[in-house]
């Protein structure tokens, strides 16, 4: 594995990486499917340490079954959890669920609010949860999503040179123009499934392995 270690600041790179980024992956999007606000919700909540195919798989049916937030509110915890089993975590996550679908209802009128402090206090959900949602499903912009693929991009390219994914929330929004934030973080998330993974990353095969200062090459 490739350690993440400090490396020099290189935010003045910042611009040109990017740029060479967005030309290899245009069409940066969350590939969960969803069409409304709750599903999107529910989506990114059983996303965390699964893949957006297998959320997928599950949804086409969970979505069928549970349509409004009163149907997750009121499911029944065992069997939701064999429901979203093949997500992993599915005790956490079927808790997680269903609480926030209570609070939903008796917080917020039951419509998932638009307003990052709003969903911070529904279980489960985080920073990168919540930006993922105000984006997506409201357009607000308010932050970046940071999983551990943009945690990883942005130490190797020594875009931020904390660990703690709120502070380097903070050091990408400062050298990213504000409208790019969730292009940005779907950029690096597909760049680091594609070729800087966490194991054996290919940076021969980087488009912008000069300007990197993690590159082996």
């Amino acid at each position: 594995m490739l350690p993440v270690k400090k490396v020099p600041d290189n935010t003045h790179n910042f611009k040109r990486i990017f740029n060479l980024l967005k030309q290899i992956y245009p069409d940066a999007a969350p590939a969960l499917n969803y069409s409304s606000p709750l599903e999107l919700l529910i989506a990114t909540i059983l996303s965390a340490q699964c893949t957006d195919r297998q959320v997928n798989q599950v949804t086409r049916f969970i979505f069928k079954k549970y349509r409004t937030v009163e149907d997750y509110a009121n499911a029944d915890i065992t069997e939701f959890e064999k429901e979203i089993y093949s997500t992993g975590f599915y005790h956490q996550k079927a808790k997680h669920i269903i609480e926030s679908a209570q609070i939903i209802l008796s917080d917020f009128g039951g419509k998932v609010p638009d307003k990052m402090e709003e969903l911070l206090k529904l279980p489960g959900v985080g920073r990168k949860t919540a930006n993922i949602v105000l984006t997506r499903a409201f357009g607000k912009i308010e932050g970046i999503a940071v999983d551990t693929h943009v945690k990883r991009l942005s130490q190797r390219l020594g875009f931020s040179l904390n660990d703690d994914p709120e502070k380097i929330e903070k050091d990408l929004m400062r050298i990213a123009k504000r409208e790019d934030l969730e292009t940005l973080s779907m950029t690096l998330i597909l760049h680091g499934r594609n070729i800087c993974m966490a194991r054996n990353p290919k940076c021969v095969a980087c488009v912008v392995k000069e300007l990197c200062p993690s590159s082996r090459v």
